[in-house]
């Protein structure tokens, strides 16, 4: 199956991109916004007089789907849910998916119980700056919050807000017009990856060049759209920081690095025209790409010379993640572990790799690997050198 991508009445596919791991994180519609300046751009959560604040509450409240009020169901089945991102936060292990399942784990992945949410909607990525402080977004534009390793959560942003605060940016005739459409849309646009750096300072992203900053948590998002030079709207997949510098990586070969702590985002020279999922980094601030057909690439002077590297796959490669001792990890979205010990530059498959359809891939504290994906949750013994 194949996720199709809309815009202007236009189809626009994803390069091929079948409908698991990033595919999966990346299903919904189109948004392409033509911003002004910053300067210009007021945050969402932005200081209002309790009047606004209760009219636009109440406003929104009507527009909103039902899955954006309605607390995630509680279910034994959970566990065995579309699982799409995984993370640890202290010695937990949390993962995310379909319905707003978020599931625990305080036993290195033996076992999971599942926590509440305030929301139907389901959920692609989710990071943890600490033990406490983590945010997952995902589909219908929704941002989570915890405070208490993902026992609990609260919603900081929908795609109702989102649009909102895009329209109130609009300065001039077309972005204005481009809003009104994406308010006349609903909150049909994803998030599809975050990043925080710590506990203040994160980043949200997703279809057609959507992204939000905050400074403060999370309390308020500052559309950030147009500190990108990104001007065919190409959808962002995923954003690490390595080396001092911030990267973005997208569709069709989009390759973005920030040199002044995200203030603006230039495009790299790109070794590749098929979408990238995602990128690791290495210790020394190495990065590793990877996205379409098995395709993974290597550079060690900050994205300015790319290495490919051969993986030996042919299905995409959904995730990456950098292991407790330095090893450098890929998975496919057939489950494929590529492991690489030098910092990226070569990979070789894990022998016990798993048969499934995978999406996300994180490190419990013992070590072991745990591979999210559509089957739920499959835990990989401890991997040693």
């Amino acid at each position: 199956m194949m996720t199709t991508f809309k815009q202007d009445g236009a189809a626009r596919r994803g390069a091929g991109i079948p409908a698991t791991g990033t595919a999966i994180r990346a299903a919904a519609g189109a948004l392409a916004l033509a911003m002004a300046t910053a300067a210009l751009w007021p945050a969402v959560g932005a200081a209002e007089t309790p009047a606004q604040a209760a009219s636009a509450a109440s406003a929104a409240a009507a527009r909103a789907p039902a899955v954006l009020t309605t607390p995630a169901i509680l279910s034994a089945k959970s566990r065995a849910a579309v699982m799409l991102a995984a993370a640890r936060a202290g010695e937990r292990l949390v993962a995310v998916g379909e319905r707003g399942i978020v599931l625990l784990s305080d036993d290195n992945g033996a076992s999971w119980r599942q926590a509440g949410t305030p929301v139907q909607a389901s959920l692609a990525a989710v990071q943890f700056v600490d033990a406490k402080t983590g945010w997952a977004a995902g589909h219908l534009g929704v941002v989570l919050r915890t405070d208490d390793g993902g026992q609990t959560w609260r919603k900081q942003l929908d795609g109702l807000q989102a649009a909102d605060a895009m329209a109130r940016a609009a300065a001039t005739p077309q972005a204005q017009a481009e809003a009104a459409q994406l308010q006349a849309d609903g909150p049909d646009k994803p998030f599809l990856d975050l990043y925080f750096a710590d506990r203040d300072t994160g980043y949200i992203l997703g279809a057609y060049n959507l992204l939000f900053r905050t400074t403060d948590g999370g309390k308020t998002w500052q559309p950030w759209n147009a500190h990108v030079n990104n001007p065919k709207n190409l959808h962002l997949y995923g954003m690490r920081a390595a080396g001092g510098a911030l990267y973005l990586v997208g569709e069709q070969g989009s390759l973005f690095r920030s040199a002044d702590n995200g203030a603006s985002f230039e495009p790299l020279a790109s070794p590749y025209k098929g979408s990238y999922f995602g990128l690791v980094a290495g210790r020394g601030g190495e990065l590793v790409i990877y996205g379409l057909r098995g395709t993974a690439y290597w550079s060690g002077d900050q994205g300015r010379n790319w290495q490919k590297v051969e993986t030996g796959l042919e299905q995409s490669i959904t995730a990456g993640a950098a292991l407790a001792d330095g090893t450098l990890a890929l998975l496919s979205q057939g489950g494929d572990v590529l492991l690489s010990r030098d910092q990226g530059r070569t990979f070789a498959r894990l022998p016990d790799s798993p048969s499934l359809p995978a999406a996300s891939l994180a490190q419990a504290a013992d070590g072991a690997l745990i591979v999210a994906g559509l089957r739920g949750i499959k835990r990989l013994a401890p991997t040693t050198k």
